[in-house]
C-alpha cells in the first residue's frame, strides 16, 4: 500500500471516529431529550386536571358586569 493510500485511510478513519463519537453524543441528548418531554406531558397533564377542578367547583354568578 503507498503513502497516499494509508494516509487517506487514516484520514477517513479519523473522520469515522469523530462521527461515531458525535451520534453517540447525539443519541444520550435525544434520549434525554425524551424523558424530559414525557416529565412535562405529565405535569401539563396533572395541572390540566387542577384547573379544570378549579373551574368546576367554582361558582361565578350570571350577571352584567357593573359597567353595563
Amino acid at each position: 500500500m503507498d503513502k497516499e493510500t494509508e494516509e487517506r485511510f487514516i484520514a477517513l478513519e479519523t473522520k469515522i471516529a469523530y462521527m461515531d463519537d458525535f451520534i453517540n453524543k447525539l443519541q444520550e441528548e435525544t434520549v434525554e431529550n425524551q424523558k424530559t418531554i414525557q416529565l412535562l406531558r405529565e405535569e401539563n397533564k396533572i395541572l390540566a386536571g387542577r384547573i379544570q377542578d378549579l373551574s368546576e367547583n367554582q361558582d361565578i354568578p350570571n350577571r352584567r358586569p357593573p359597567h353595563y
